[in-house]
């Protein structure tokens, strides 16, 4: 069964350590990125138990909360348990972003982490996400006008738009003079999408341009790959992004954070907290998709897969998920 591997938390002892985003201290630098279709709330409960020391809500377009579209809604689910409470709002509007961020809808939220790394080419194209990077003057005012929330207000960005023009450093100098409170910076720009190796220089200048926390993100898929980038950036922190589903436990060894339970103890806890809260329909799909995420590189559960997704209850998902992680009754897959 899946333990978290307690033996590395030695590399990474000095580089984690709590920090303060505006007024408010967060337990640990170690930070799980807002990710769509999988950052709701029992996930994001799981991170911070296994040591994370901020989670955000998966995107919410501004647009869509403005329509109170019944769907960007239920993404803004929360409850008092959650430690620190965080949205990540996307919109290129800065009046609608403005009214989004002081509304009633947002109310529950400590943070608003503004969305401007989005690279698809909806969003793209919209003038929203990446696209914000090629227009200071307009994210200026989108981070100002969030700021009169009273909010905490963090930005997320790309080191820029195409290979040969990357100004991550300009881009975070005026995003700590309009008021951003914290940075994280993904490593890639917009036309490498989410493939290649991170531009950790960018990201070295950004941190040396601002005194505001600096966190990043992009390419970290184990504990040394986030020692490394730490190291190599000398940023504050970073942020775990499709890593942290493959493997919850990176914020236990990365933290040092106690965690005696095994993977299939986390996905059944994770199944009934989220039948809690949600129908039945959200909580098959939301534990198929994270079961997936979790089988990746477990022999013999490749072949497991198809009956996985062919689930039509909760009864038989908890039995698919006894069979490939190893529950009570069921041995350890192999192939």
């Amino acid at each position: 069964m899946i333990k978290p591997d307690m033996g590395v938390k030695s590399c990474a002892a000095g580089s984690v350590r709590p920090i303060r985003v505006g007024g408010l201290l967060l337990p640990s630098n170690v930070l799980m990125a807002p990710l769509a279709g999988y950052t709701c709330y029992p996930f994001r409960m799981l991170a911070y138990e296994l040591g994370a020391g901020l989670c955000f809500t998966e995107m919410c377009s501004a647009n869509a909360l403005k329509y109170e579209d019944r769907a960007t809604n239920r993404l803004l689910f929360t409850t008092e348990d959650e430690p620190i409470r965080a949205v990540q709002l996307l919109g290129g509007n800065p009046a609608v972003m403005e009214r989004m961020a002081g509304s009633v809808l947002l109310r529950d939220f400590d943070i608003i982490d503004i969305n401007m790394g989005c690279p698809v080419p909806n969003v793209f194209k919209s003038g929203e996400g990446c696209a914000l990077m090629q227009d200071f003057k307009r994210a200026a005012a989108i981070i100002r006008g969030c700021k009169r929330s009273g909010k905490v207000v963090t930005v997320k960005c790309r080191v820029g738009i195409r290979e040969e023009e990357l100004f991550a450093a300009e881009f975070a100098r005026m995003c700590e003079d309009s008021g951003a409170d914290m940075i994280t910076i993904h490593g890639r720009s917009r036309s490498m999408m989410y493939d290649g190796k991170p531009h950790m220089e960018e990201i070295r200048h950004a941190k040396a341009a601002v005194s505001i926390p600096v966190i990043a993100n992009g390419g970290i898929f184990s504990v040394e790959d986030a020692v490394n980038m730490m190291e190599r950036t000398g940023v504050d922190g970073v942020m775990i992004a499709r890593y942290g589903l493959e493997n919850p436990f990176v914020f236990s060894e990365l933290t040092g954070k106690c965690c005696g339970k095994t993977a299939f103890e986390i996905l059944m806890e994770q199944l009934e907290l989220a039948a809690r809260y949600y129908d039945e329909t959200f909580v098959l799909g939301y534990m198929k998709k994270i079961a997936s995420y979790m089988m990746k590189k477990r022999k013999g559960t490749k072949r497991y897969k198809e009956r996985l997704f062919a689930s039509g209850s909760l009864e038989e998902l908890r039995e698919m998920i006894g069979m490939i992680f190893g529950g009570v009754g069921s041995g350890v897959l192999s192939d």
